[in-house]
C-alpha cells in the first residue's frame, strides 16, 4: 500500500523527500562544522603552549603568530627574545618574523628550531619531504609549506620573488630572491599555508626599516613540563608586572573565547536548520493530507476487503516516514557536498583541516529525528484516514 502510494504520488513524494534531504544536510553541516571546528581551533597549537608578543589582545596574538592570520599587533626587539629563552621554565622559544608574502601566501622568517626542536603533535615534526632539507639560516633559502606548494605548484628549486606587505601587489616586489629547498610534509596546520625562510632574511629585506633589522614579530614558546604553574609565572611576569609585551597562555583557551564570542551565529545556523526541518515536516502532512480526498474510494475498499482501522492508519503514518527515510538518503549526499565546500574554504582561508568523511553522532540522530518527526506529522493525515466512511465512499459515481 505505502509503495503503491509513493509510486502514485511520485512527483509530490520527490518534492517532500528534497525538502527533508535539504533540511536534513544542513543540520548535520552546522552540527558537524561547529563541533569540528571548535575541536580543531582550540586543539591547534602548532605544539606550543603561548605566544610572545607586543602589547596587545592575546586574540590577537595567538591567531597572527600561530593561524597566521590578523596582522602583527608589533615587534619585540631580540633582547626580549634573548630573555624568554633564558626563562627556566622554557623548553623552547623559537622566534618568527613576518610582513611579507609571495603571491598572497605569507613568509614567515624563523630559525632551524622549528624543524629540528618543535614538534607539532607528539613524535611529529616540521619534515621536509624525501630529497628537501631545511633551509640555510645564513642563505636566500625557503622551505615551502604543502599547501601553498600544491595551490602554486612550487617545488624543490624554484625561485620566487617576495612581495612586501601581507597583501599581495604586483607593484610591491623585492628585489630579493629565494630557492625553494624543501617543501614540508603535509601537517594538516597552518604552516601548510607559509613559505618559511630564515629570520635574518626577512628582517633585513629590502625596503624594510634598517632600525628594525633585528627585531621579530612574536615568540613561540614551549613550556617546560608543569605548563601550568610555568604558564602561571610567564603570565605573571609578563601580564601583571609587566607593561610592555604580552603573553598570550594557554592557547586553546584563549580559542575557546573567540568561539564563545561567536556562538550566537551557531544558535542561528542551528535555528535556520530546525526551521527548514519543520518546514519540511510540514511539506509531509500537506501532501499527504491533500491527497486523502482522491484516496477515500481506495481506502473505502480495502475496508471492505477486510483492512482494519488500524490497518489504514499504520499505512499512512509508515508513508510519512518512509518519504522522510527516502529524503535523508539523499540528505547525506547534500551534507557530503556541504561539509567538502566549507572543509575547502577552511582550510584555504586557515589552514586547519576539517574532515567531511568523519563519523558524527548528529548522523544518527539527525536522521532518527526526522523520520520521528515525519511519522509523528504522519497522525493527523492518518486521523483523517481512520475516519473515512466506508459506505459513503463505496457508493456508485455519477
Amino acid at each position: 500500500m505505502v509503495y503503491k502510494s509513493l509510486r502514485q504520488h511520485a512527483f509530490s513524494t520527490v518534492l517532500t523527500a528534497f525538502s527533508v534531504a535539504l533540511a536534513g544536510g544542513l543540520l548535520m553541516s552546522v552540527w558537524a562544522v561547529r563541533e569540528q571546528s571548535h575541536a580543531a581551533f582550540t586543539g591547534l597549537t602548532g605544539g606550543f603552549d603561548a605566544v610572545l608578543g607586543a602589547r596587545s589582545a592575546k586574540l590577537q596574538l595567538v591567531l597572527n603568530a600561530i593561524f597566521h592570520l590578523e596582522e602583527s599587533p608589533g615587534n619585540l626587539a631580540w633582547a626580549d627574545y634573548l630573555e624568554i629563552q633564558g626563562n627556566p621554565n622554557v623548553e623552547l622559544a623559537v622566534p618568527i618574523a613576518m610582513g611579507d608574502n609571495f603571491r598572497g601566501y605569507r613568509l614567515v622568517g624563523t630559525s632551524p628550531d622549528l624543524f629540528d626542536r618543535a614538534e607539532y603533535a607528539p613524535g611529529k615534526r616540521y619534515t621536509p619531504r624525501p630529497l628537501g632539507r631545511v633551509f640555510d639560516p645564513t642563505a636566500r633559502e625557503a622551505v615551502a609549506g604543502s599547501f601553498v606548494a600544491q595551490r602554486l605548484g612550487l617545488k624543490r628549486g624554484d625561485v620566487i620573488h617576495p612581495f612586501h606587505g601581507l597583501l599581495f601587489d604586483e607593484e610591491k616586489e623585492h628585489s630579493e630572491t629565494y630557492v625553494i629547498v624543501g617543501v614540508l610534509e603535509p601537517t594538516n596546520t597552518p604552516a601548510d599555508r607559509v613559505i618559511w625562510i630564515p629570520l635574518e632574511g626577512l628582517q633585513k629585506m629590502s625596503g624594510h626599516d634598517p632600525k628594525a633589522a633585528s627585531d621579530i614579530s612574536a615568540v613561540l614558546v614551549k613550556l617546560k613540563a608543569g605548563s601550568a604553574v610555568a604558564g602561571q609565572r610567564l603570565s605573571l611576569l609578563y601580564n601583571k608586572e609587566g607593561a610592555r609585551l604580552t603573553l598570550a597562555w594557554p592557547i586553546g583557551q584563549i580559542m575557546a573565547q573567540l568561539f564563545a564570542k561567536i556562538a550566537w551565529f551557531d544558535h542561528v545556523l542551528e535555528l535556520v536548520a530546525y526551521l527548514v526541518a519543520l518546514v519540511a515536516t510540514g511539506s509531509i502532512i500537506a501532501g499527504i493530507y491533500n491527497s486523502m480526498n482522491e484516496r477515500r474510494r481506495e481506502i473505502a475498499i480495502l475496508r471492505a476487503l477486510g483492512a482494519h482501522r488500524g490497518t489504514v492508519f499504520s499505512s499512512i503514518i509508515l508513508e510519512a516516514a518512509a518519504t522522510a527515510a527516502l529524503g535523508m538518503l539523499v540528505g547525506f549526499l547534500f551534507y557530503g557536498a556541504m561539509m567538502t565546500v566549507v572543509a575547502s574554504i577552511v582550510r584555504t582561508q586557515t589552514g586547519v583541516v576539517l574532515e567531511p568523511q568523519s563519523f558524527h553522532q548528529i548522523m544518527v540522530w539527525a536522521p532518527a529525528g526526522l523520520i520521528a518527526l515525519s511519522a509523528l506529522s504522519g497522525i493527523i493525515p492518518a486521523m483523517k484516514a481512520y475516519r473515512t466512511d466506508v459506505a459513503e465512499n463505496l457508493a456508485p459515481i455519477s
